[in-house]
């Protein structure tokens, strides 16, 4: 599993998973959180707008910015929220699988399972409210028998609030295969902008199987 976007196989979670507990914070954050950008303090979207409201251009670059949000329902909070809705998991020629977050585990604590060597891509939805979110990114690691296999850091930019979710879509990629790579992995994976504020830290655990399962 070595791509530069996101990397799934079959998926067991929970949030307090005892597999993952077991990996050191610093293997998978590193510098999430402990080198973010200085912005100054955050100022409610809704007074952000007043500031040189009589300069054209800063005038013209926030309603680019701000896209189609009504401006007559910002209140006053100025922290943004990001809720992560789910997560799709789409192989070719089978159904799209969609997981809503906190995502729930089967009865073997596997929230789903993908067929060693099968092309598969994923898919995030989220909302952003409140105010503009800044550099948001995620970070996603995972171990077989901990041992850290793969880490990925994504940046997904910056992202004004909408009622509308927004979605990203990573490459298409390949889950490994062989014997040695089927079974067991744990995982984590960590959203987070440039003031540091965390929206998601999930642990969980995923298996890669022979087969597809017959339920999926």
């Amino acid at each position: 599993m070595d791509k530069e976007e996101n990397k799934e196989a079959s998926v067991s979670i929970s949030n307090n998973d005892t597999g993952t507990n077991d990996m050191e914070d610093d293997d998978y954050d590193d510098d999430d959180g402990k080198h973010t950008v200085v912005l100054g303090p955050q100022v409610p979207l809704k007074d952000h707008l007043e500031l040189d409201k009589d300069d054209d251009s800063l005038r013209r670059w926030k309603e680019q910015l701000l896209g189609d949000v009504d401006t007559t329902k910002l209140g006053e909070t100025a922290e943004p929220e990001v809720t992560i809705l789910n997560l799709t998991i789409l192989t070719p020629d089978r159904p799209d699988l969609v997981l809503p977050i906190p995502l729930v585990r089967d009865d073997k604590v596997y929230a789903f399972a993908l067929k060693d060597g099968s092309t598969y891509s994923f898919r995030f939805s989220f909302t952003v409210s409140n105010n503009i979110v800044s550099g948001l990114r995620y970070t996603h690691t995972v171990w077989k028998a901990g041992v850290r296999v793969e880490k990925q850091k994504v940046m997904l930019g910056t992202f004004s609030p909408q009622q509308e979710p927004y979605t990203y879509e990573a490459e298409e990629d390949t889950t490994p295969s062989g014997i040695f790579a089927r079974g067991s992995y744990s995982a984590k994976l960590k959203f987070v902008d440039d003031d540091g504020k965390v929206y998601l830290d999930m642990g969980y655990c995923f298996e890669i199987r022979k087969d597809w399962p017959s339920s999926a």
